[in-house]
């Protein structure tokens, strides 16, 4: 364990020059059972498939790094919390391919985390915008990996969301289809059914996504997997964001235009009631996603 302060990487860095890095966001809540962290088991699989995508060797095993996010909750005396590992290449290397000898080093912290996109949005909705930028493909960069350098790409996104009034932006593939949020997955709801763009749509394989879709077929919803065009998003009666840092946010209006009744829907808060139930007690985690960390 390092203090904040001395926590610090050399400038040289391989990943600050180029951004080679693969990372991970985690939550752990406060429950009837004590603190668990989500999902930590399918976190901690993505962080290891996205150094292989990228071919980062990584010297910990799977177990270590878990070990690792347990610690870090432990040793903060955190009770709920943002959980960030992260493997980047080190000094060695000006190269844009890194030499052998770059070292793959790898850190997690934890730090105290609210609402991403605020309490307000959770409960009556956010205002986003399709943005100008397109998503970068998998005929470019392997979207599936949780790289650094990828969210380049989502700063394009969401800083153009945020200068022009929004609280998100959300992508289009090369074809002009719906593909996310600049850091989240998107569901559209439309006569009861729930749509949600494929993994080829050039989208994060997300792991609040795919709990959602769990609790959304649960509930006994029919969830479609299937390319969405954009104006699509306008004659939705719900739309809805999720992610780590997002959990499951309401969108009440896309390009000033208004979804459904202009808040949080019927199905949405469903789900939010269903995802939030994991943590409060309300919903059965049958699925053993809580991972308990102990005092």
């Amino acid at each position: 364990m390092v203090p904040w302060e001395n926590a610090t990487v050399h400038v040289m860095s391989h990943a600050l020059h180029y951004g080679s890095s693969v990372f991970e966001g985690i939550r752990c809540y406060a429950t009837p059972n004590g603190r668990c962290i989500f999902r930590l088991d399918a976190h901690i699989k993505r962080f290891f498939n996205s150094a292989k995508l990228y071919r980062y060797p990584l010297s910990f095993s799977i177990s270590e790094i878990e070990a690792g996010c347990r610690d870090s909750i432990t040793k903060n005396d955190l009770e709920t919390a943002y959980i960030r590992p992260l493997a980047f290449l080190g000094a060695g290397s000006l190269g844009v391919v890194p030499n052998e000898d770059v070292p793959t080093d790898v850190i997690i912290a934890a730090m105290e985390f609210g609402t991403y996109l605020g309490e307000e949005g959770l409960k009556n909705g956010i205002d986003v915008c399709v943005s100008s930028w397109a998503r970068t493909t998998s005929a470019a960069l392997p979207v599936l990996s949780k790289a650094g350098g990828h969210y380049l790409n989502a700063q394009l996104i969401g800083g153009e969301a945020r200068r022009n009034g929004f609280a998100e932006g959300i992508s289009v593939t090369a074809r002009g289809t719906v593909s996310e949020g600049s850091a989240e997955n998107i569901f559209v709801v439309r006569d009861g059914k729930i749509f949600t763009p494929p993994l080829s749509a050039a989208i994060l394989d997300g792991i609040t996504r795919d709990a959602v879709i769990t609790l959304a077929r649960h509930l006994n919803f029919e969830v479609i997997e299937q390319e969405i065009p954009r104006e699509l998003l306008y004659v939705a009666d719900e739309i809805f964001l999720t992610g780590t840092a997002a959990e499951v946010t309401p969108v009440r209006s896309v390009d000033r235009m208004e979804i459904g009744c202009g808040s949080r829907g019927p199905i949405t808060e469903a789900l939010q009631n269903a995802f939030f139930g994991l943590f409060d007690g309300t919903t059965q985690d049958q699925w053993n996603w809580l991972d308990s960390v102990e005092s």
